[in-house]
């Protein structure tokens, strides 16, 4: 019997190899479940087995999110410290990546430890997104921003509980890839930037396609920054535009060379394309009750966005929180996840909120304002934003 066993496992093998070289329909249904680090390693075997990747490559374009909480095991910020491990298992390959930490734990240089190395020594960075370019592919945008708070939903699923860390180490990494239809550009400016070239390079202005502009701004609070975030909004607060963000304490970014140190800036990303939906509401000040606030989110509801491939924003004043609900906590957060079970939420608490209540579907836009209307504090703009 053992005599007749050897030549039929060599047949199964023999078939088994036959197939994974020559049936690409086979090969292409199993790279599926290969992470993306995995397939460029894989590409390189064959062939078919590289234009079957190739192909795969092409299908993953729903974004994804890395998130951390907690102190860290590491030398460095929580999210940074089990960033290069997450990325090894995920389904795409970043074009885009937008990054928020907390403020508290993330100022300053900095300092971690290669446990591997040779010699074992530090290393410090100038600018986490140095580490961040050497984790992610060399043609992925970075886009970074330092606040007081972060809200977060836990890795791995849509549907985990969103939490908001109004103190304490958070952060989450949100990784777009190329999308068949849909232009996301970084924009970075300071008072010697802007200028009506540079807002049409990053599609800001004369864009028919623009659909969802975030946007963050530093230091405005400063003589001049009135003006310059007033520049940058007025375009864009009368037209079929979708845009949200707040007030943060600190940014980086791939463009290293923009702003002077101390002074004021703002930097965002673009969306553009037609599958692109969105919608925002303004949770006002003298809302202070969870009963109002889930009246309030429920009103993104009305614009019946899908939820599939659609992400939630939370920006909210650093004032806000339990300070405003009696001391409760995660209230508007527990809110959004009642209305909305199966979007992921992210976002921060900041010193300044951008939005205002709006909606962009198809060819409309429900709710005109004016710059100064796009800018308020001790609110929480909430928002949706579907990327077909």
């Amino acid at each position: 019997m053992e005599g007749d066993e050897a030549p039929l496992n060599i047949l199964a093998e023999s078939k088994a190899g036959y197939i994974l070289s020559n049936v690409a329909e086979v090969v292409e249904r199993i790279l599926t479940f290969v992470p993306t680090k995995t397939l460029f390693k894989i590409a390189s075997v064959c062939r078919l087995w590289r234009n079957s990747a190739r192909r795969v490559l092409k299908t993953q374009q729903r974004l994804t999110w890395l998130s951390a909480s907690g102190s860290s095991k590491y030398e460095e910020h929580v999210l940074l410290g089990g960033l290069a491990e997450d990325l090894e298992n995920i389904y795409l390959l970043p074009q885009t990546a937008l990054l928020m930490v907390d403020g508290e734990t993330f100022n300053g240089p900095v300092s971690y430890r290669h446990k591997k190395a040779r010699k074992c020594e530090d290393e410090v960075l100038s600018d986490p997104a140095q580490k961040l370019r050497h984790l992610l592919p060399s043609s992925c945008d970075v886009l970074g921003v330092v606040a007081p708070g972060i809200v977060v939903t836990p890795s791995g699923s849509p549907s985990s509980q969103p939490q908001e860390h109004e103190d304490g180490e958070a952060g989450f990494s949100l990784l777009f890839p190329a999308i068949d239809g849909i232009s996301i550009r970084p924009f970075h400016f300071c008072k010697k930037s802007i200028s009506e070239t540079a807002m049409e390079e990053a599609g800001l202005i004369n864009n028919p396609n623009l659909k969802v502009v975030l946007m963050f701004d530093y230091e405005t609070y400063k003589p001049g920054g009135g003006r310059f975030l007033n520049k940058l909004l007025k375009p864009l607060s009368q037209s079929n535009v979708l845009i949200v963000g707040g007030q943060v304490e600190r940014v980086f970014t791939n463009d290293v060379t923009c702003c002077s140190p101390g002074s004021f800036g703002a930097v965002g990303l673009t969306f553009s394309g037609s599958k692109i939906q969105g919608a925002s509401v303004l949770v006002e000040q003298d809302v202070s009750s969870p009963k109002a606030a889930e009246a309030t989110i429920q009103r993104l509801k009305a614009a019946n966005i899908p939820e599939r491939n659609t992400i939630g924003l939370m920006f909210a004043c650093v004032g806000r929180g339990h300070n405003t609900y009696n001391n409760q906590r995660n209230v508007e957060a527990n809110a959004f996840r009642k209305i909305f079970p199966n979007v992921p939420l992210l976002g921060f608490f900041g010193n300044g909120e951008i939005g205002c209540d709006r909606i962009i579907k198809e060819n409309y836009t429900l709710s005109e304002t004016d710059a100064e209307g796009l800018q308020h504090s001790f609110t929480t703009v909430m928002s949706l934003v579907h990327f077909g």
